[in-house]
């Protein structure tokens, strides 16, 4: 199991508007064995999912520790996981986070919470976060060495870091003081 690549495709389920099974489909890339299996019913379920695990995030944010842990485990006892033992290739035994008869939206939730908590036991509670440019509301989970991620995104950053300088150029040519000409 990649317990990051988990957490990281939690990150990625909060991120993803589930308007329909397409866009279900769509946010499954590269896991085409699981298409033919979604359903609306899996959509129902990893709608709620989404509501549940975004305040995880939101803690996170806010260095609210308890709130992460909390947060996390009540959703491990709403959503058990159930692993098993896969033998599809006998020469690289591997766990699988659900039961081969779990369904899309079970696989999905299952993942998520073991990468989370996983991710939260090796790397502290404080690594999930919510991007820091404004209006965007998607999250992300920060595996950087010394923990500075504030965006979800390159784009993002890129747009902050390009608004921030636009403002700074204006405030000069205004002969208002900036924070770096004020430092200086």
């Amino acid at each position: 199991m990649d317990f990051v690549r988990y957490a990281e495709r939690s990150a990625g389920l909060l991120n993803t508007e589930l308007a329909d099974v397409e866009a279900l489909v769509g946010h499954l890339e590269g896991r085409d064995w699981l298409h033919g299996q979604c359903s609306e019913r899996d959509l129902v379920a990893l709608r709620r999912f989404q509501r549940e695990l975004r305040p995880v995030f939101e803690a996170s944010a806010a260095d609210d520790h308890h709130g992460v842990i909390e947060g996390l485990n009540a959703l491990m006892v709403r959503h058990p996981i159930t692993p098993r033992i896969s033998d599809h290739d006998p020469g690289d035994l591997h766990l699988h986070v659900a039961t081969k008869a779990a369904s899309v939206s079970e696989l999905l939730i299952g993942e998520a919470l073991l990468g989370l908590a996983t991710l939260v036991c090796d790397l502290g509670p404080t690594r999930l976060g919510v991007c820091s440019s404004a209006p965007c509301t998607h999250v992300f989970v920060d595996t950087s060495p010394n923990q500075s991620r504030r965006y979800c995104s390159d784009r993002c950053s890129s747009r902050a870091n390009v608004a921030a300088y636009r403002a700074r150029q204006k405030a000069e040519s205004s002969g208002e003081p900036t924070s770096r000409s004020a430092s200086a």
